[in-house]
C-alpha cells in the first residue's frame, strides 16, 4: 500500500512538471509571435509612411514642374509683356514713336538661346548699322541667295508680318520673353503666320529682295522697346554667337536728361530730339561735338533745315583724357598716382578733377598695348590710358565704329 502510493506521488509530479514546462513553452510561443506580429506591424507601418513621403515629394516636384511649365507657356504666349505694357501692335515696326518713353536705367537681356537667323559656313554683312546715304540704317544686312531659309533669333511671338513697298519689302517682327524684339526684312516668302509662338532656329521665312533692296539680303534688327541696339554690339557675326550670356541695355542719361536722350553704352551714339529753335551749333556746343561731326553722323549738310521732333544723333562721350607725356611713357605708375583730368559736360564748363591712373598693359619701348577683353571700349580705354578716341583710332589706324575683337591688340600710346 505504501508503495502504491509512493508510485502515485511520483506520478503526479511529473506529470504537473511536464504540464508546467508545456504552459511555460506556450507562454515563450506566444510571446514570440505576439513580437513577431508587432514587428511586422511596426514594418509595414513605416514603410507606408515612407512611400506616402516619396509620393508627395514627387507630386510636389509635378507640381513644380507644371508651374513652371505655366510659366514658360505665359512667357511665350505674351512675351515680355510686363516690360511692353501689353502694347501688342500688330501694324508699326516701332509703336513708341509718339509716346513718351521712360526706359530702365538698365535691363539684362538673355541671349543664351540665340542661333543665326541665316544658315552659311561664313557669314557676309553687306551693310553695317549707322548712317547710310543720309538715311539711319537700323539693322545689319546679312549676304544670302533668294530662297535661302531664315531662322528665329530667339524664343518668341510673331508681332507683325507685312509688306512695306518703299522699305522693308515682305518682312516680320518678333517679339521675345527676353525682352528683344528682332525685325526681318526682304523676304521672299512667309512661313509663318501672325500671332504664331515660335523656338530659337525655327524656319520662318524664306530669304529675298523684296522692298527697298539692291541685291538679295536679309536686313536683320535688334530692338528694345522701340530703340535700335546695333546688333553687332549683341552678336559676333564671325562667330556666330552672342558675346556675353547677359547683354544689358544701358539707358545713358546725359545732362540729366532722360526723355530724349538714350544710348545702349557709354561709346554708342545717343540722340536728341529737336526742339523749336535750335540749331546745329546750339546742339554741338550743348553736347561738346561739332557741327562737322553732327552731319557726318546724321548724312545732312550744315545748311540743312531742321525739323521739330527730328532726331539727331551724336556721341555720348563726354570726357576728355589729358594725360602728360610722363604718365602715358611710364609702362608701370604706381596704383596711387594720379592725374588731371578734364571734363567736359558742356564747353562753358571746364572742372578740373583727379582720379587714380589703373596700371597700363603692355608695352614694347614707349608704345603701351592693350589686349581686348569682354566688354572693352575704346571710350573705357580712353579713360584708361588717358588719351583720346581720335587718337586712339590714329595710333591703331581705326574708326570709332570699329568692332573689337576679344583678343586683339590695341595701341593706346
Amino acid at each position: 500500500m505504501k508503495i502504491q502510493n509512493i508510485l502515485f506521488i511520483c506520478c503526479g509530479f511529473i506529470i504537473g512538471i511536464h504540464i508546467n514546462a508545456a504552459g511555460q513553452e506556450k507562454s515563450a510561443g506566444e510571446t514570440s509571435t505576439n513580437e513577431r506580429l508587432n514587428r511586422q506591424a511596426s514594418e509595414l507601418m513605416a514603410n507606408r509612411v515612407s512611400s506616402a513621403k516619396i509620393m508627395s515629394d514627387e507630386l510636389a516636384i509635378a507640381k513644380l514642374e507644371e508651374f513652371n511649365g505655366l510659366i514658360a507657356a505665359e512667357d511665350q504666349m505674351f512675351p515680355a509683356d510686363e516690360l511692353y505694357n501689353s502694347n501688342w501692335d500688330t501694324v508699326h515696326v516701332n509703336p513708341f514713336t509718339n509716346i513718351k518713353m521712360d526706359f530702365p536705367d538698365s535691363y539684362s537681356i538673355n541671349c543664351t538661346s540665340f542661333i543665326m537667323p541665316v544658315e552659311s559656313e561664313k557669314i557676309k554683312i553687306t551693310s553695317k548699322y549707322g548712317p547710310r546715304r543720309r538715311r539711319m540704317h537700323r539693322g545689319i544686312d546679312l549676304g544670302l541667295q533668294v530662297g535661302d531659309t531664315i531662322r528665329a533669333a530667339f524664343n518668341g511671338k510673331v508681332r507683325i508680318k507685312s509688306y512695306e513697298r518703299r522699305g522693308y519689302g515682305y518682312y516680320l517682327v518678333l517679339r521675345h520673353p527676353n525682352g528683344l524684339e528682332t525685325v526681318y526684312g526682304h523676304l521672299s516668302k512667309f512661313l509663318v503666320r501672325e500671332n504664331q509662338i515660335v523656338r530659337a532656329g525655327e524656319a520662318i521665312a524664306l530669304g529675298g529682295s523684296t522692298g527697298r533692296s539692291t541685291g538679295a539680303h536679309l536686313h536683320f534688327e535688334t530692338r528694345f522697346l522701340g530703340k535700335d541696339i546695333n546688333p553687332a554690339e549683341i552678336i559676333d557675326f564671325e562667330n556666330k554667337t552672342p558675346y556675353k550670356d547677359e547683354y544689358v541695355f544701358h539707358n545713358i542719361k546725359i545732362n540729366g536728361k532722360k526723355s530724349n536722350i538714350y544710348a545702349t553704352s557709354a561709346d554708342a551714339l545717343a540722340v536728341h530730339r529737336i526742339k523749336s529753335g535750335e540749331t546745329l551749333s546750339h546742339i554741338a556746343r550743348k553736347y561738346g561735338t561739332t557741327v562737322s561731326e553732327l552731319c557726318r553722323l546724321n548724312g545732312i549738310s550744315q545748311t540743312s533745315t531742321l525739323s521739330v521732333g527730328q532726331a539727331i544723333r551724336f556721341r555720348t562721350k563726354q570726357v576728355t583724357v589729358e594725360a602728360s607725356s610722363n604718365a602715358i611713357n611710364n609702362t608701370t605708375p604706381p596704383a596711387t598716382q594720379t592725374q588731371s583730368v578734364k571734363q567736359n559736360a558742356t564747353p562753358a564748363t571746364n572742372k578740373k578733377i583727379e582720379v587714380p591712373i589703373p596700371p597700363t598693359g603692355e608695352s614694347s619701348k614707349d608704345a603701351v598695348y592693350h589686349t581686348i577683353q569682354s566688354g572693352d571700349t575704346l571710350f573705357l580705354l580712353s579713360k584708361k590710358y588717358g588719351v583720346s578716341v581720335e587718337k586712339l583710332c590714329e595710333l591703331n589706324n581705326i574708326t570709332q565704329n570699329m568692332i573689337m575683337k576679344i583678343g586683339q591688340k590695341i595701341r593706346c600710346s
